[in-house]
């Protein structure tokens, strides 16, 4: 009997399981941010938020 029996079912899952992390890796790429972009946003919120806290008003104790 030549070849390797296949179970059709298991088949037909890889084959769907591949060709989902194919069009997944392809809308990451087209998509998603790179690590840099993040980074900078990153950086602007921070630089941001204590721009914010630095202008904050004490209020006075009553």
């Amino acid at each position: 009997m030549p070849g390797e029996v296949v179970n059709l079912r298991r088949f037909r899952k890889s084959r769907a399981r591949v060709e989902k992390e194919a069009a997944a890796a392809e809308n990451r790429s087209r998509h998603g941010r790179t690590g840099a972009e993040k980074a900078a946003d990153r950086i602007a919120e921070d630089k941001a938020e204590r721009h914010i806290e630095g202008h904050r008003r004490d209020r006075p104790d009553d």
